[in-house]
Parts: structure tokens; sequence; C-alpha cells
């Protein structure tokens, strides 16, 4: 490594963080002040942290969900205690990652880091030091087909920002310019770039109706304003006593969850028009209920199912309405280069419900698996 500015990370031999130890509760969660410092690779840039988002990946990942063998919703027990089939770890090399793949413990969880770059691993990247940065948390192998190219995720495959440094690719690490926070800018990566690749990917355009489910969520506010960038009409789906906060946002409309016929509340607002894109973060029983308001040659786009990835779907919906469907977990650098646009042009609003210290990270993941939130939590070194 490189020390390209005096007082760096590269000085220091140890940092805090915290440690997951292990798939289950909250109690894997380990506070430490003896973790290395990373050691950088080639390519490499070396970040100290000054905010880092939290999202459902970092519960997801924790609590065992992502393994096949879990068919549940992500209920607030699950995120609180583990999945019963990782509560005890008794299956060690279960695949348990986005990629299915097993993941090594311990490990810094953590995908939406800000901060500045401290310290380089070539001479070329020797201008970057002092950078104020924001992370692509998507590690790609540009070699591989567009939809393969993720091969690591930050905070998941490989360690992440719930410490003092973070050790990335350099081409993962934007230059940003903003009068926002670091707490506020880390209310953007996964949420923004997550929300833009599935409108991408639907093709919403002006004067279109889309539906947003989870709309009071980090991916869900995100895609309100991405959508109303576009001239959209937004119908909103969350928990009723989110109503005014969304309306406030910018959703045209509101539908309250659990508070009776969300499909028939829908086909009232749009009447035989029908919605033009179903955006989904939650996945669970509203799924085919709300994929049935779809209008011919109506788009379908996922990245998220806790409140249940197992669910009965009637394949004529697909077929004899034309309909197009899109899962999306791997954003491309173009879409996430176009959130960082919208930033430093003023476009985007940073919703940042709440911000922990290291220390408070397993009582800042209990509450955020209780949901009774509007927007993003983020984590200050």
């Amino acid at each position: 490594m490189t020390s390209l500015q005096a007082g760096t990370a590269s000085e220091s031999k140890m940092m805090r963080g915290v440690h997951l130890t292990g798939y289950g509760g909250v109690d894997k969660l380990v506070h430490r002040e003896d973790i290395p410092v990373p050691q950088l690779k080639a390519g490499e840039v070396l970040i100290k942290v000054g905010a880092c988002g939290m999202n459902n990946t970092d519960i997801n990942l924790r609590s065992g969900w992502y393994d096949r063998d879990v068919n549940t919703s992500l209920s607030e027990d699950v995120g609180l205690k583990g999945s019963d089939k990782h509560s005890s770890n008794e299956r060690p090399d279960a695949a348990n990652s986005w990629n299915q793949k097993s993941v090594i413990f311990p490990r810094i969880q953590g995908a939406a880091v800000v901060g500045s770059i401290v310290a380089v691993s070539s001479a070329e990247d020797s201008g970057r030091v002092g950078e104020r940065v924001i992370v692509d948390p998507q590690v790609r192998d540009f070699s591989l087909p567009l939809r393969a190219q993720l091969v690591e995720y930050l905070g998941g495959d490989r360690d992440g920002g719930f410490a003092e440094y973070v050790a990335v690719p350099s081409a993962n690490a934007y230059q940003i310019n903003s009068t926002l926070s670091d707490a506020e800018l880390a209310t953007f990566p996964t949420s923004y770039d997550t929300a833009e690749e599935m409108l991408v990917r639907a093709r919403l355009a002006k004067d279109e109706v889309v539906v947003v489910t989870g709309a009071a969520g980090g991916v869900g506010t995100a895609l309100i304003q991405l959508a109303l960038i576009r001239g959209a009409v937004v119908i909103a789906i969350a928990g009723k006593d989110k109503e005014r906060q969304l309306l406030d946002l910018g959703a045209h409309h509101f539908i309250a969850r659990d508070d009776g016929s969300v499909r028939a509340k829908i086909e009232a607002i749009v009447g035989s028009g029908g919605v033009d894109v179903f955006v989904d973060v939650v996945g669970g029983p509203l799924f085919g209920e709300i994929l049935k308001t779809l209008t011919r040659g109506g788009r379908y786009a996922t990245a998220g199912a806790i409140a249940g990835p197992i669910q009965p779907f009637d394949l004529r919906d697909l077929i004899y309405k034309d309909l197009e469907m899109y899962g999306i977990t791997c954003p491309t650098s173009e879409t996430f280069a176009s959130i960082l646009k919208y930033i430093e042009e003023g476009r985007l609003k940073p919703i940042l419900a709440k911000s922990f210290s290291l220390h408070e990270l397993p009582s800042a993941q209990a509450e955020l698996v209780k949901r009774s939130h509007v927007g993003k939590f983020v984590v200050v070194p």
C-alpha cells in the first residue's frame, strides 16, 4: 500500500468496527476496537468512512433469509433473532448471500459508504487522496454478460463500511460534489441505484401510472422521487401511518396496504386505463393482487420480497396481457453514475430518518426491522 497523506490509516494498525460473527440475531453483531485496518490490494483505495447507510441486505444476510431453504417473510421476529435455519449456525456452509454463496465470518457489513480517500495502492491514483467519495457497492467483472457482472457486494462478499475504514476498488469510489452531509449522502447508495435500475428496465415514461409497494422504505422513497423526475403518476402503498409523509414527498395517491382491498382501490384510481408499471420491493400476498391491475403490455420489476418470496402466480396474467417482468439485483455502473448526477443537480432529497453510532448497530438493526420509519437509517463511525 502506498501512503500518500500524513496521518492516514496506513500509520494506524487497528480500527473500530462491527463484526458480524455468524448467522442469527442482532447478538451476532460485535463492536470491536482491534480490527486490523484493511491492507490494499492492487487497484484499491482506502476510505475513511464518514457515514454508511443501513439496508435490508444487512438484515437479510445476518438473519439467513437469503438461503433458499427459508421461505418465510422477513418478519420482525426473524429480523431480530435470525431464521430457524441458521439460529445456531448448524449450516455454516449455507448459500446465504445475494449470489447464493456462503459468507465468510467475521464480516463487516455496510454497503452504502460515503467518506474520503486517505490512501491508494498505485501511483496513478495518487491524485485521489483527499477526494470526498460515494461508493458503488457492486464490484463487477465487465468481461461477464451485462446481467451477470456483479461478483462481489460490499458488506456481504467483502468487508463494508460499518467501521472506521474500508477498502474498495478505485473504480467504485466516485468523487462527489455536494453540500449534503456524509450522513445524508449515505442514504443514496444501494437504495437509489436499485430504484433507478427498476425504472430504467421498466421504461417508465411521462404520464404513465406507476404503483410503488414498500413506498416508505429506502428503495420506496427513492422510487417515488425518481418516478416524479420522469413525470409519472405515482400510487404509493405503505402502512397507513406513512400517508402524510409520502404525499408530502410527492406521491399523487396513497393506499394503506393493510386497510381493505388494495386492488379495488388501485382500480378506483386508474379506472379502465390500468397500471402501466408495478415496482415491487415487498412481494408477499399483494404481488398477485396488484399484478392483475397491470394494463396490457404493462411492466413489473421487483427488487425485494420481504413479505414472502413464494407466492401463487397466474401465468395467464403474464401470457394474455403480454406483460414484461424484471428481477433487479445488479444495477449498472451507468445507473449509479446517473444517481450521482441527480444528487449534484439537487434533484433528489435525502430522507434521513435517524443516525446511529457504530456501537449502536445491534439496536439500529432491531429498530430497522420494526419498519416504523420513513426513509433511511445511517451509521456514523
